[in-house]
């Protein structure tokens, strides 16, 4: 989605002026963005749907909090975020999040906890631990810096992408994502310990 803060602040004030054609831009614009943002987690179209009407509703209600200090998409990617979160927590679901899989220090995680025997089948369960870990470990992270890993992870955008969603340059973005991937792995390693079972300490 394309950066412009002075249409995402633009689009807001129409949108709180009470136009009609605002609000028609505002869910044909962000309905697709938030559907493929939550399809990624949910790996179900109708949950998905479920979560970005939830999302854009609510949205709306707090539309006179924007202050166009981040992207309006970037803003209601922290609503669509806890949506997830509590719709699944609501059903007893974990989140998916590949993010599990590609950075290293949730591998290592994963890795050491299977270590001494494969076909545990505890495994899963450890598997999942570690994925509503990553997931709670993200939602602690500042804004900017759970949505940077997200978008690269997850969504596999590329360091430019990123910094053109967050108003960046490339080399500022890159640092950005070095301070969040710091900033993960510190938090994630101290919830990962904190909810080690005994046995594997």
């Amino acid at each position: 989605m394309k950066l412009d803060p002075a249409g995402d602040r633009a689009l807001v004030r129409r949108m709180l002026a009470g136009q009609e054609a605002a609000f028609e831009e505002f869910f044909a614009a962000y309905f697709p963005a938030l559907f493929r943002f939550a399809s990624v987690r949910l790996r179900d179209a109708v949950a998905a749907e479920e979560v970005v009407q939830a999302v854009l509703c609510r949205a709306l209600t707090k539309l006179s909090s924007y202050r166009g200090e981040a992207a309006l998409f970037t803003w209601l990617c922290t609503f669509c975020r806890n949506e997830i979160s509590a719709y699944c927590n609501a059903r007893g679901r974990t989140v998916r999040v590949d993010l599990a899989e590609d950075l290293p220090e949730v591998r290592a995680a994963l890795e050491s906890w299977a270590a001494h025997n494969p076909d545990d089948p505890e495994s899963a369960l450890r598997r999942r631990e570690v994925a509503t870990a990553v997931q709670t470990t993200l939602d602690r992270l500042p804004h900017r810096y759970g949505d940077a890993l997200e978008w690269k992870y997850i969504d596999g955008l590329t360091v430019a992408e990123i910094g053109q969603r967050l108003g960046l340059g490339p080399k500022a973005a890159e640092s950005l994502l070095a301070r969040a991937r710091e900033a993960f792995r510190d938090g994630f390693l101290s919830l990962a310990r904190e909810r080690r079972p005994a046995e594997a300490k």
